[in-house]
């Protein structure tokens, strides 16, 4: 007996679902193709140009994605994808906007052979959590102790960098740091703000250092002739001012005589005497005195006689920096002059001002009791390079604290997606229906990583990725493309190395960010009356003048599509009435 003929399962929508599905697809991707020549380390850099003139070289994808003017909704959703890879990794954020890019490619290809979406968004999601954990069954155990191997992954991130020369130098700093202030008791608890950096132009990246204590950016008060260089320095960080007294209501005080004017003189000067007396009866021989918006900080008068006191004093310290001040130094903040006790004091062996480049900081070392923090110094030719420097240091911290966090190694030079892509191949064929379809075009998808990778190196991107397929079938799942010798080598031996947080992380990301443009079918824009109700209140009103007046004109709005048809009624009304008063006639 033949079997009854199955009904073909395909999706049909409407034309208006389909162009909105189209747009949103369209944009993203063309986003995604923006950043997609920046990735690896033979990839372009990208220049910003901002209106008021400020410029920026960079091929950090969330920098440049932040930086671009995105007006459509769904592209917007790309952005911020980036920054979320950027909070969870700090690494990669081009890499997720291209896989990202190379999925919704698949949908739109699915979605023309007439696969439903929500199929598509569920066989996505599965398949990208089989790829998290083909991903661990391929990752190396790193542990925290083995320096050299957190050294390896910090310079396979600065690789990709403008500053990818210097990666000696910025990627033992990077690794130092997070170690320092890393507990080891609870390491998961990493706080990369405990680490400071600062940038001062003049010099070159070499001349970076990574500096055992703290470094202010403020030169020391020198207009009274106070002291730029302290031994044995007791550091008092107040937040109170060391000026005169002012009301909290503006107001005048008219004085109508000499008299009067010295007394007023002599009070002011009374009170910053006995200020600076209580500061130096504390022992305090360095004051970093916090910024101040109500009244000024500090005097000249207060900085005549903390110089006769032969007190070093650094101004303009910033509110957002006293917590880090305050751990590194191990002393407390003061808020009045009362409380200025030795035991709130910091100890170090020496304060000293020193020239660097064309300006000059304030170094503090040999810190007692110091807390776990740590200041990296970084110095450049100009604005440009310091700024990238700064970004690409960063990211290394980034991909440290990753290995902190989850301490697995895995290879990198798209060696995981093309492992990935072939396992996932053998896993759909398990599969049945769409399903197994839709997870084959997941699997495709992760090989625009390989592919641009050889693109943007000038090599044949078809052979590389065809070799590089070749060779994972044979079962060398660390192999992966070496952009430096223009081969395919072992990743591991070539000691090209990555967090496996920053893949998985990457892949689903970008998976739940597909999933979300795909299950939109219709932009729904705000009108006026719906803005001016939410404002004022008189929503409802306007919405019935609105209406009474498509009423009149007999005009209906459907979404963007409006048609007339008050005119046709009116037309045929008056054919009506012409063919009755005919026939009465006729009667």
């Amino acid at each position: 007996m033949a079997q009854p003929k199955q009904k073909h399962e395909m999706y049909k929508e409407s034309a208006r679902k389909k162009d909105v599905r189209t747009t949103n697809i369209e944009a993203a991707k063309v986003v995604a193709d923006a950043v997609r020549t920046s990735l690896g380390p033979k990839g372009m850099d990208k220049m910003v140009a901002s209106p008021d003139g400020q410029v920026i070289i960079t091929n950090d994808g969330a920098t440049i994605l932040q930086k671009m003017t995105v007006v459509q909704p769904a592209a917007k959703m790309l952005v911020e994808l980036s920054k979320s890879q950027d909070v969870v990794a700090g690494d990669g954020t081009t890499s997720v906007v291209v896989i990202c890019g190379a999925l919704l490619k698949k949908c739109q290809e699915l979605l023309a052979q007439g696969v439903h979406p929500t199929v598509i968004s569920d066989s996505f999601n599965k398949a990208a959590n089989k790829a998290c954990e083909i991903l661990e069954s391929i990752a190396i155990p790193v542990n925290l102790e083995d320096r050299e191997s957190l050294l390896r992954a910090a310079t396979t991130s600065l690789s990709s960098k403008v500053v990818s020369q210097y990666s000696s130098l910025l990627s033992p700093m990077a690794v130092d740091s997070v170690l320092k202030v890393m507990d080891p008791n609870r390491p998961g608890l990493l706080d990369l703000r405990d680490i400071r950096v600062v940038c001062k132009s003049g010099g070159t990246i070499d001349d970076s250092e990574m500096v055992d204590g703290i470094v202010f950016d403020q030169k020391t008060a020198k207009t009274a002739g106070g002291p730029t260089r302290m031994d044995n320095a007791k550091i008092g960080l107040i937040q109170f001012q060391i000026s005169p007294p002012k009301p909290d209501m503006e107001n005048n005080v008219i004085v109508s005589d000499y008299t009067q004017m010295d007394r007023v003189y002599k009070e002011e000067r009374n009170y910053i005497l006995n200020a600076v007396k209580k500061i130096k009866a504390s022992g305090c021989n360095v004051l970093l005195i916090q910024k101040s918006i109500l009244r000024d900080a500090v005097s000249e008068l207060a900085l005549h006689y903390l110089a006769k006191a032969k007190i070093l004093v650094i101004r303009d310290i910033e509110r957002d920096d006293i917590e880090f001040i305050s751990k590194t130094l191990n002393c407390l903040p003061i808020a009045h002059i009362d409380h200025m006790k030795p035991e709130k004091l910091g100890l170090a062996k020496i304060v000293e001002e020193v020239d660097c480049g064309k300006g000059s900081v304030v170094k503090i070392t040999g810190i007692e009791n110091s807390g776990r923090t740590a200041t990296v110094l970084l110095r450049g030719s100009n604005k440009l390079v310091l700024e990238e420097a700064d970004r690409s240091l960063h990211d290394a911290l980034c991909v440290i604290r990753c290995l902190v966090t989850k301490r697995f190694l895995i290879p990198g030079g798209a060696s995981p997606e093309m492992e990935i892509d072939l396992q996932l191949n053998d896993w759909s064929r398990t599969l049945q229906g769409m399903e197994s379809f839709c997870v084959r075009a997941f699997a495709q998808a992760l090989e625009v990583v390989p592919y641009t990778l050889a693109e943007n190196a000038g090599l044949n991107p078809i052979r590389i990725v065809t070799e590089l397929r070749s060779m994972h079938a044979a079962g060398q799942k660390y192999a992966g493309i070496n952009v430096k010798k223009n081969a395919i080598t072992d990743m591991v031996e070539a000691k090209v190395v990555q967090p496996l947080l920053v893949t998985t992380s990457a892949l689903t990301l970008a998976t739940e960010c597909v999933r979300m443009i795909l299950k939109i079918d219709d932009i729904v824009p705000v009108g006026n009356s719906e803005v001016k109700g939410g404002k004022g209140g008189g929503g409802e009103e306007e919405e019935s003048r609105r209406r009474r007046k498509t009423r009149e004109d007999g005009v209906v709005s459907v979404g963007n599509r409006s048609c007339a048809y008050g005119k046709e009624n009116e037309r045929r009304h008056e054919g009506k009435t012409k063919e009755s008063e005919n026939e009465k006639g006729g009667g």
